[in-house]
């Protein structure tokens, strides 16, 4: 049987969405979730973590969630001017941006400096953390499964060949034990065989799942150069909808798919939704309008409860 990890990422994000997911963890209901480093609640969300750990039947493992795309340049605008993109401590970078810079050659010595000062800011932030809530749980006799670091990103940026060369380069450099690093590789012909479901998933999901496919077998040859185990990740073409009716009739086929090969899998959700008075200038109103504060999170929020039917079938 394939291990499966029932995932969130945003914790931190935002109080809401952090206690939104603080109340799945408590009900044991995700093995993992993903800490936003650079936003300023993140000191808030944690003290909320840490409290609520006693009350918890286990910890699940935690991961950075490399930002940036939104909230502050933890590096500070003087070793990352790029990344603030003029906005003071504003992140200023899209996934575009990101992209971008990736294929300028007179840019991307200068660009991946300054990225690697930012990764290393946010690792050290969500390390520490992780490093907290491990020996309150320890201390309050609550289990907790991870052995190392973990890490993926908002959006996904990590597979974009610029960060991924500067998440390596720090990972190598600084010494770091990892046991995980998201792989942002979901398979296609799942979705495309259950014609029924055609007209239900946005067309730029697609998109997005071929692009980081493209970019995947870097993480693929990462994995197996350190003795990481390989993954599919299962949350790209229903990214803003993983509604539990889809998932349970696609669920067969994609753990077959995981198990033919030898794959672990993934099942990403955002279960947290941000509220109308917590938008500001660290997410942009377009984003929030266009995900954090639509209802569809709790619509994940509610696939998350029910998941774990689908294991006993």
């Amino acid at each position: 049987m394939i291990k499966i990890d029932i995932h969130a990422d945003d914790y931190a994000l935002t109080v809401n969405t952090s206690r939104d997911m603080l109340a799945c963890m408590e009900k044991g209901q995700l093995d993992s979730i993903s800490i936003v480093p650079n936003m300023s609640c993140f000191d808030a969300c944690m003290q909320m973590l840490y409290d609520a750990i006693p009350k918890m039947p286990f910890l699940p493992k935690m991961s950075v969630h490399l930002d940036f795309v939104e909230g502050h340049c933890l590096a500070g605008t003087e070793k990352a001017p790029l990344l603030a993109a003029g906005k003071g401590s504003l992140m200023g970078l899209s996934w575009g941006n990101l992209f971008i810079l990736s294929y300028l050659p007179w840019k991307r010595a200068a660009a991946k400096r300054q990225i690697k000062q930012e990764i290393r800011a946010q690792i050290a932030a969500v390390n520490a953390a992780v490093q907290k809530a491990m020996q309150i749980a320890t201390r309050a006799g609550v289990s907790c499964g991870q052995k190392g670091l973990r890490i993926d990103s908002h959006q996904h940026a990590h597979m974009i060949p610029i960060v991924w060369e500067a998440l390596t380069e720090v990972i190598a450099e600084e010494g770091y034990s990892i046991e995980y690093i998201r792989n942002s590789k979901e398979m296609i012909g799942i979705f495309l065989a259950e014609t029924s479901l055609w007209k239900t998933y946005r067309p730029i999901n697609f998109v997005k799942n071929r692009l980081l496919a493209f970019y995947s077998h870097r993480a693929d040859h990462y994995a197996k150069a350190h003795d990481l185990q390989q993954m599919y990740l299962w949350g790209l073409v229903m990214s803003g909808h993983m509604d539990y009716e889809r998932i349970a009739v696609l669920y067969p086929s994609v753990i077959a798919k995981a198990e033919r090969n030898g794959r672990m899998l993934e099942i990403l959700f955002h279960p947290g939704l941000m509220l109308p008075d917590e938008v500001t200038e660290e997410t942009g109103e377009e984003a929030a309008r266009d995900f954090y504060l639509r209802e569809d999170r709790h619509v994940e929020m509610e696939a998350v409860s029910r998941i774990r039917q689908l294991f006993t079938r």
